[in-house]
């Protein structure tokens, strides 16, 4: 039951600060964030807020030092819609799914490449033996056992 509460808590949590964020906050140093998680503990006191930011590093520590300034707004706003007794507190927390995406993609695409080397090397290559060199040695003595 606490499990489910808490779930439900994060996703409330997420659509408030998503929205919240939507709206703007008046901070320059803030890029272009999606929320993508938010997790709450299960005595509903703190929540982990995970994001992305589109653009480079510099953007990235730009927007995490205008979510940790707005920290106390956000929870404000979290509190004033949320119909609980007590305001979870808020940690803000690049989520890293975009990097590990290109990471990924770059080690499939390395992949790719080795298997289309190894395929061309394989073109007209020939056995160093014969091609299955224990298949006729077992069939010769199993026909002689059977005479």
């Amino acid at each position: 039951m606490g499990s489910e509460r808490a779930a439900r808590l994060a996703d409330r949590i997420k659509v408030i600060i998503a929205e919240r964020l939507d709206k703007g906050l008046r901070d320059p140093r803030l890029g272009f964030v999606t929320v993508t998680d938010v997790q709450v503990t299960g005595d509903l006191q703190h929540a982990s807020v995970f994001y992305t930011v589109m653009g480079d590093e510099e953007t990235r520590t730009g927007t995490a030092a205008a979510l940790a300034s707005a920290t106390g707004l956000l929870r404000t706003e979290v509190g004033k819609n949320l119909n609980t007794r007590l305001t979870p507190t808020l940690e803000f927390i690049l989520d890293a799914i975009p990097e590990n995406a290109d990471h990924i993609s770059n080690l499939l695409r390395e992949a790719r490449e080795r298997d289309a080397d190894v395929a061309r090397l394989a073109t007209g290559a020939t056995y160093a033996g014969d091609a299955n060199p224990y298949a006729a040695d077992e069939d010769e003595d199993t026909t002689d056992e059977e005479h």
